[in-house]
């Protein structure tokens, strides 16, 4: 399952997810992940937390996003939670690509049984009618 939030720079997205990754880490039995763009958030998140930097493997648009999380995925079959942290920034800022993406993480997230949040850097006018559904 996915869920969104979306905002506009300095509107608490990325302050939002630290606190959900830190309490997932807290309540859950198997493993949390956290991705982001940069190290910004390498003294936020809890060490319990795998955190890794998209920047690290060249992920710079949402095909190669999508195979990374997919990979992490298949690599890890105790996974909770998947945190994304400036999901539309990694994408290229391609909405429409990242509509598709995030469809697909979906269904993979679904189908794998794990909880999957982005922060958006966008109003909730900017985003597709597509995306909406996942707000």
């Amino acid at each position: 399952m996915v869920k969104l939030i979306v905002g506009l720079k300095g509107t608490g997205k990325t302050k939002t997810l630290i606190e959900l990754v830190n309490k997932a880490t807290e309540e859950s039995k198997g493993a949390v992940i956290c991705i982001e763009r940069g190290s910004k958030l390498n003294y936020d998140i809890t060490h319990k937390a795998r955190l890794i930097d998209t920047e690290s493997f060249m992920v710079s648009d949402a095909q190669a996003l999508y195979g990374f999380i997919a990979g992490i995925t298949a690599s890890n079959h105790d996974i909770t939670d998947i945190f994304v942290d400036s999901a539309l920034k990694i994408c290229g800022n391609d909405i429409a690509a990242f509509s598709a993406f995030v469809k697909e993480v979906d269904k993979l997230s679904a189908s794998a049984g794990y909880n999957c949040v982005m922060t958006v850097s966008a109003t909730v006018e900017e985003c597709m009618p597509t995306l909406r559904e996942y707000m």
